[in-house]
């Protein structure tokens, strides 16, 4: 069942809202986050002491003129090719951030697959089948939902696809 804190027992962020509202079982990790740490995903890693191979990031790009997301683990890179094959593109790039930030409804840094303000075609790096559980953004920097591939995949209807590389 999920841990919940006060803020997500109030309302908590879309992510959140969007799992509890689909019966998904969850764990929330919060931590302080630093501005000055260089990478998100690798901050969230460190603070919940997890390896960055569960800790996977939430970018977007753009395919062909269609905002994508793509989830993958923090402890590679986007590759922007695959991305576009996944999805039946031809060519793939990061994302204008105000953009994406304006589209999903949550920022830089806090960007979740889940609870989006507009539900944008998702690809999940085929690399989380591997894991129990992993770790995404709960919808702002500092905060993390711990959940099974299979939730996250049943939530999000994603591609999955070999698009990190390490």
């Amino acid at each position: 069942m999920a841990k919940k804190s006060k803020k997500q027992q109030s309302g908590g962020t879309p992510a959140t809202v969007a799992l509890t509202a689909a019966g998904v079982a969850y764990t929330v990790h919060s931590y302080d986050h630093d501005p000055s740490h260089p990478s998100y995903g690798e901050e969230a890693a460190e603070a919940m002491g997890v390896s960055p191979d569960r800790v996977f990031k939430t970018l977007v790009a753009d395919v062909d003129g269609t905002l994508t997301v793509a989830v993958v683990p923090v402890s590679g890179s986007l590759d922007l090719k695959a991305l576009a094959a996944a999805v039946g593109g031809k060519r793939a790039t990061m994302a204008d951030p105000t953009l994406a930030e304006r589209t999903t409804g949550y920022v830089r840094g806090g960007i979740s697959p889940l609870g989006q303000r507009k539900r944008l075609p998702t690809v999940l790096d085929d690399s989380a089948t591997a894991h129990p559980t992993i770790c995404v953004s709960a919808g702002r920097r500092g905060l993390e939902v711990e959940l099974t591939p299979a939730d996250l995949a049943k939530l999000t209807a994603p591609v999955l696809a070999p698009v990190g590389r390490g």
